[in-house]
């Protein structure tokens, strides 16, 4: 039987406040459940960043180039460089660069969600298709040219119900005891 290769590491250190803060503020502006999506999406950027590495460091001549032009073929179909990027601009790549790049987060940012987190939802829960195919994958990295929409026949509540205020009409005020007749 086959064992799945791990997509990812965790932190060197698990107590850095400063990594920890820093983490949780990407979860909650991009949805994020767990960490250890994070962490994945950043062993993505480290190895775009250590096969530049690489790169400069190669001896320059046809090899370098046609190394160097199939890492910007694919980092361009991404969206993440430009097309008269170098190893240098490869290098300048950031984490939120490649976090914006997720289904969850396009889906949010092109207002088919009102929230990250319902967002994710309508991908896990299979309403979302990209061009045309249903994706259930909130870390799928979205490719220039892709669009995400509904599948057919899903209409969902974008505005959150407002409560219903009914303006309840004053019971009949009692008679005052005094009034009250009483046999006897």
């Amino acid at each position: 039987m086959w064992r799945q290769k791990k997509k990812r590491s965790g932190p060197k250190h698990p107590w850095r406040a400063e990594r920890i803060e820093e983490e949780h503020g990407l979860g909650k502006a991009y949805g994020i459940r767990r960490m250890r999506e994070i962490w994945r999406m950043k062993a993505i950027l480290r190895n775009w960043h250590r096969q530049a590495k690489e790169i400069t460091s190669m001896r320059a001549g046809p090899k370098q180039d046609e190394v160097l032009k199939i890492l910007l073929e694919r980092l361009q179909r991404y969206g993440v460089a430009g097309a008269e990027a170098d190893a240098d601009d490869i290098l300048s790549i950031t984490l939120k660069d490649v976090m914006d790049k997720r289904l969850e987060t396009a889906v949010f940012k092109k207002g088919l969600a009102l929230t990250a987190l319902q967002a994710r939802q309508f991908i896990v829960h299979g309403k979302i298709m990209v061009n045309g195919k249903k994706l259930n994958s909130p870390s799928y990295l979205m490719k220039v040219g892709e669009d995400a929409s509904y599948v057919p026949g899903f209409t969902p509540k974008l505005k959150p119900e407002e409560p219903v205020t009914e303006v309840k009409e004053k019971p009949a005020e009692a008679k005052p005891a005094a009034e009250v007749k009483t046999n006897g």
